[in-house]
């Protein structure tokens, strides 16, 4: 049977390998291994399940070296930055596995009347996950460990451009001695998940990918009266207020914005600057981009990878180039070679262009010049993302004053790629609903199952 499911290395074009599409009668197969699992994964005592996910976290750093290989050749991730891919997937693994006991103990009600109640974590049962090509371990991982902690069972769609790297997750879960079932890699079609989400066997679905593909999935929930968790896109501001060192500033923003070959949802994509602080900011911002090593994604200079396909690259290439069209100056970059895309800079955006309103998924950001602090909250929430955000303040007043302000799900003041398994990830406008990682995670799909005792 023909399949989507392929890798492609990005830095080459090159076709590697074809993995088979599933039959309906396989999708029938495994949505019976699930439930079948389920039955028998919930009722094994807590510490026993997560002993076998800790398991699997220890697996992931004993196949270090392998797992990162195959994320750089599916979507180009530089090879330092898919190592610490996943190293991050084991320790979010770990951390679920260590916290365990806390995540389904009894929660206890203070009544008004006599006797006692209690709120007692229960699984749900079947999940189902989508998630993307950008981060192939850590996306899964932070769906996954948390409700496998929980009791529930797992069925997980990858994108069709990491079925290696989805394969390597599903051999960690068995290797690490998890039930038959109780985590399913899917190699199916978007008409097979519509069927999934629908079944009455599954009882929530998590996806993490565009907003089209978040609106599509939460219609099928909806109507089927599903729970859905959705972490969509984002275009994050990244204001300067003031700071006592701009070039670390700068470093700050260049990194973030360069991470994961620039494709990161909660990157920053918007550098919103003081006057005082935007000549100064662009002219370093500007030459730190254009002077990011770019290259072979296996070698251990490169900063920069391609992006995960052509058509990424010639999106992203689209984009730039009728902002340019519209009146945008561009600063540096808005080259392509194949799928690398030059690190690009774009200044004097206004409301009317295109891409004031969209999200650039690549290596390029817009860097916006504004009044003051009143000026940069207004320019920040005028979109319809609002995933992350960071603010360069020395005013711990001004700090807590913007971040009350900002329309967004997470705040990051004076730092940037500072995720942490205990930290929860998510958003509000249409970068979507819930939260994964942090203890929240665990409250997602789960049965919050009131016991009420009378005296």
């Amino acid at each position: 049977m023909s399949s989507e499911y392929a890798v492609v290395n990005p830095a080459t074009g090159e076709q590697l390998a074809t993995y088979p599409a599933l039959s309906d009668a396989d999708v029938e197969q495994k949505l019976t291994a699930s439930e079948s699992a389920y039955r028998r994964w919930r009722e094994m005592p807590v510490a026993e399940r997560a002993a076998l996910v800790r398991r699997a976290a220890e697996l992931h750093r004993e196949r270090r070296d392998e797992l990162a290989a195959i994320a750089v050749r599916e979507m180009g991730k530089p090879l330092a930055a898919a190592l610490g891919e996943v190293d991050f997937a084991a320790d979010i693994t770990e951390f679920y596995a260590d916290h365990a006991e806390q995540i389904t103990a009894d929660r206890p009600i203070d009544i008004l009347g006599e006797g006692s109640a209690v709120i007692r974590p229960t699984p749900l049962g079947v999940l189902l996950g989508i998630m993307p090509w950008n981060f192939p371990y850590y996306q899964v991982a932070r769906f996954a460990a948390p409700n496998l902690v929980l009791g529930n069972t797992i069925l997980l769609k990858h994108a069709p451009q990491c079925p290696e790297s989805s394969a390597a997750i599903e051999a960690i879960y068995r290797d690490a001695g998890l039930p038959e079932g109780a985590y399913l890699n899917l190699y199916a079609s978007n008409e097979q998940a519509a069927a999934i989400i629908a079944d009455p066997r599954v009882q929530g679905v998590s996806v993490t990918g565009s907003e089209r593909a978040g609106a599509a999935v939460a219609e099928i929930a909806g109507r089927n009266l599903k729970k859905v968790a959705l972490e969509l896109g984002g275009s994050d501001p990244f204001i300067v207020l003031s700071t006592p060192d701009l070039d670390a500033t700068v470093a700050a923003a260049v990194e973030a914005r360069m991470d994961n070959n620039g494709q990161s949802c909660n990157a920053p994509k918007r550098f919103i600057v003081v006057d005082e602080l935007y000549d100064a900011f662009l002219e370093k911002f500007t030459a730190a981009m254009a002077e990011t090593p770019m290259g072979d994604p296996f070698a251990e200079e490169t900063l920069l990878g391609p992006l995960s396909s052509l058509a990424a690259a010639e999106r992203l290439e689209a984009q730039v180039d009728t902002a340019v069209a519209q009146g945008a100056r561009l600063v540096t970059g808005g080259t392509r070679d194949g799928a690398f895309y030059a690190p690009t800079v774009l200044t004097d955006v206004t409301p009317e262009m295109d891409v004031y309103r969209e999200e650039l998924f690549g290596p390029a950001g817009v860097v916006y010049r504004v009044r003051d602090e009143e000026d940069a909250v207004r320019v920040a929430n005028d979109t319809s993302f609002g995933l992350g955000s960071y603010v360069y303040t020395t005013d711990p007043a001004q700090a807590e004053r913007v971040a009350d302000r900002i329309e967004a799900g997470m705040v990051y003041v004076n730092c940037v790629l500072a995720d942490s398994p205990e930290l929860p990830f998510g958003g509000v406008k249409r970068s979507g609903t819930g939260r994964e990682m942090g203890l929240l995670a665990a409250d997602e799909f789960v049965n919050k199952k009131l016991i009420r005792i009378a005296d």
